[in-house]
């Protein structure tokens, strides 16, 4: 059985792309089938594994608009196991879309989009905007669990209630079985007071959710020149710096979720 989990947090810049585009690649170098879903307008998980516009005609907007099946728009990326269903700056163009009175269960287009190819995966991985609307929506309405990266860094917990809030609504309607898989502190600077108190704060908070390594310590994505400089290679940091504490971040949290 597939399992399908969205990257989220409506807020910017938390690294939702980094966790989506090298998760995703951490599952495929474990051997399992993985598609990684760009459900971004700023499309930089597209680009992240090496793509640009000019690589492919159609993305997920013309999956959501319901002009091309997942299947005609699936690109095989460089990394074994890892296919891509991409996006385009188009894709702002579902807003209208979405708010179109004719249009019946908007919230579960992608849902029904995946339904004709999550039989060939492992794990989808949805990469979804820094905003609760439709895209965001849809990504959660589709997915099994969500993933909340956090940011160790001033107001890094401002407008998790309303995250939370939405995806306990979700549950209620269009999706009674999505679930918060864990939460991941991420850009955390040892040197950094204020990335300790975060640390501190989400322990406090959500210590039963956040992911657990070797030796039950919490993983943490830490600030890495790496992690920064691979999506200008078109490479995760997986694979652009394999010995790098950035990848082995990832590796860890990809091994955290195989677990179960």
């Amino acid at each position: 059985m597939s399992e399908i989990i969205a990257i989220a947090n409506q807020k910017g810049g938390v690294g939702k792309t980094t966790t989506a585009v090298n998760l995703a690649a951490s599952l495929a170098d474990s051997g399992k089938k993985v598609l990684l879903i760009d459900a971004d307008p700023q499309t930089n998980a597209t680009t992240s594994l090496g793509f640009n516009r000019n690589d492919y005609e159609y993305n997920i907007y013309h999956v959501l608009i319901g002009i091309k099946k997942i299947s005609d728009v699936i690109l095989k990326s460089k990394l074994e196991n890892l296919d891509l269903l991409p996006a385009n700056i188009g894709l702002v163009g579902i807003e209208k879309e979405f708010y179109d009175p004719s249009k019946k269960n908007r919230e579960l287009l992608l849902k029904k989009a995946l339904n004709s190819v999550k039989s060939n995966y492992d794990y989808i991985l949805i990469d979804s905007p820094p905003a609760l609307g439709p895209i965001t929506i849809n990504a959660l309405g589709a997915a099994d669990s969500v993933i909340i990266p956090i940011q160790c860094e001033f107001f890094a917990l401002e407008g998790l209630a309303q995250l939370l809030n939405t995806i306990n609504l979700l549950k209620k309607s269009i999706n009674p079985k999505l679930k918060i898989k864990g939460f991941l502190p991420t850009m955390y600077s040892v040197q950094n007071n204020l990335s300790k108190q975060v640390l501190q704060d989400l322990e406090h908070h959500f210590k039963d959710k956040l992911f657990l390594g070797k030796e039950n310590e919490f993983i943490i994505v830490p600030r890495n020149i790496k992690i920064a400089e691979s999506p200008s290679f078109g490479q995760p940091v997986t694979t652009y710096a394999q010995k790098s504490k950035g990848a082995k971040a990832y590796n860890n949290l990809a091994k955290s979720i195989l677990k179960g």
